[in-house]
């Protein structure tokens, strides 16, 4: 029996969530939760750790372009570097995440923030682009957020 072909438009099938978009292969840690309408792309490499929130509409690039464009292709290569994200990172709604960015455990990235640069562990990033404004301190059950 011949298998059926995709519907034209539809997603690619991934294990994480069904209106998600994921390219290439990430290693994602278990209970890492991936919301709707994410773009995950791995095909520069990608690692998200265990127990992760990605919020809906994040865009997460191992990628760019943006060199080949501008040059009218003569810089001929689309660039990738890979992107890792440590353990309990909360990523919030549309934030975008560039790639070689690397984010350290328990980070918060700040719903809309645009991440350039690494974020160090225990570390709450806003802003456009993402620059640190909190720590994250947790005490037993307790999370607070201390300004920096």
């Amino acid at each position: 029996m011949a298998a059926t072909p995709a519907r034209p438009g539809a997603l690619p099938a991934n294990p994480w969530n069904e209106h998600a978009w994921v390219v290439g292969e990430p290693d994602v840690g278990e209970g890492t939760w991936i919301g709707a309408f994410t773009l995950i792309d791995a095909s520069g490499g990608l690692t998200i750790g265990r127990g992760c929130d990605v919020s809906s509409g994040v865009h997460i690039y191992t990628h760019s372009s943006v060199r080949r464009c501008v040059s009218d292709r003569a810089f001929a290569e689309v660039e990738r570097a890979p992107v890792r994200i440590g353990d309990c990172v909360f990523i919030g709604a549309n934030a975008t995440i560039n790639m070689g960015v690397t984010i350290g455990d328990h980070a918060v990235v700040g719903a809309g923030a645009v991440v350039t640069n690494d974020v160090a562990p225990y570390t709450l990033v806003q802003g456009v682009p993402a620059r640190p404004t909190a720590a994250v301190v947790i005490d037993g059950d307790q999370v607070t957020f201390e300004p920096i």
